[in-house]
């Protein structure tokens, strides 16, 4: 498996890399995604030139996971680009500021912040504004806009190339090709994305809904077939997963905030589970790992 030319093939490239990594840390293509217990079941993060899918049920945290790793990625000198087919540049500012100060969304649209909140909020503004993060709107008119704005980071102020890409969500990526049903279009949006990572060397992470996910059913944690999408999650991202909260489905019969983060596909590990926290009223997801409470 050499190289064209002479060039290194990709087993001396693996071995140089085993060379110069020290015992017990990750690879150079991993990026961390700020969660201790998921990046313990990750070999240390999700890599580059992978595609992560995050599913869940409507109103189970998906979008704050997503932002969540963001954030951390962010802070731990990630580049990281994310897009957002949902809210624009200032929602999601609004979030984040709940999310790193810990106040309430509501107080914060209100604006009734006592001297306490409002510290929190100056302080984390300032950790906010230092982070190599940019936010985008996923407006859905062509699937460029994705590259235009890898391009868009790259040439703004700081001009470092994204390392994770978070979409939020895969419903809102246009794909290259036209599709008349949905989950042709899905299933095209998927590969896209796939090949975006591949092309572009960075990590993907992508937010998604569950249209295969029906009520009744005795458990309503997702599964990868409630991807839908004719199976192309299923076939084509290397790492799936998925929340779960109790206290959606049995209101009463759950831990409130107790949130199962399912790991359902790794392609290069184990599957299973984090346990995590949501604090609804911060849309902060917390780690039972993490240093801080």
């Amino acid at each position: 498996m050499n190289g064209p030319g002479g060039r290194a093939g990709p087993l001396e490239r693996v071995l140089g890399r085993l060379d110069e990594a020290r015992a017990g840390t990750p690879a150079p293509d991993t990026v961390s995604t700020g969660f201790p217990s998921l990046d313990l079941r990750l070999g240390g993060g999700i890599r580059r030139r992978d595609l992560v899918v995050l599913g869940g049920d409507v109103g189970s945290g998906k979008s704050a996971l997503a932002l969540a790793v963001a954030l951390r990625s962010a802070a731990g000198g990630v580049p990281t680009l994310y897009l957002s087919g949902e809210m624009d540049e200032e929602r999601v500012a609004e979030r984040a500021l709940a999310i790193e100060s810990r106040v309430s969304i509501d107080d914060l649209r209100l604006g009734r912040l006592d001297d306490a909140a409002r510290s929190a909020a100056g302080a984390a503004t300032l950790r906010l504004r230092a982070l190599p993060l940019a936010v985008r709107p996923l407006l859905g008119g062509d699937f460029d806009e994705l590259r235009r704005a890898l391009d868009a980071m790259e040439a703004g102020e700081g001009g470092r190339r994204p390392v994770l890409v978070v979409v939020d969500s895969l419903q809102h990526v246009e794909p290259p090709r036209p599709a008349a049903r949905s989950a042709e279009r899905l299933a095209a949006a998927v590969r896209a994305l796939k090949a975006l990572a591949l092309a572009e060397d960075v990590a993907v992470l992508a937010t998604a809904q569950l249209p295969g996910l029906r009520g009744g059913r005795a458990d309503q944690r997702p599964t990868l077939d409630d991807l839908g999408a004719f199976g192309a999650v299923k076939q084509l991202a290397d790492v799936v997963l998925a929340l779960y909260r109790e206290e959606m489905y049995r209101p009463g019969g759950g831990v409130e905030g107790a949130t199962e983060l399912l790991l359902l596909k790794n392609r290069n590990g184990p599957t299973g589970f984090v346990d995590l926290y949501f604090h609804a009223t911060w849309l902060r997801i917390e780690d039972l790992l993490d240093p801080e409470p």
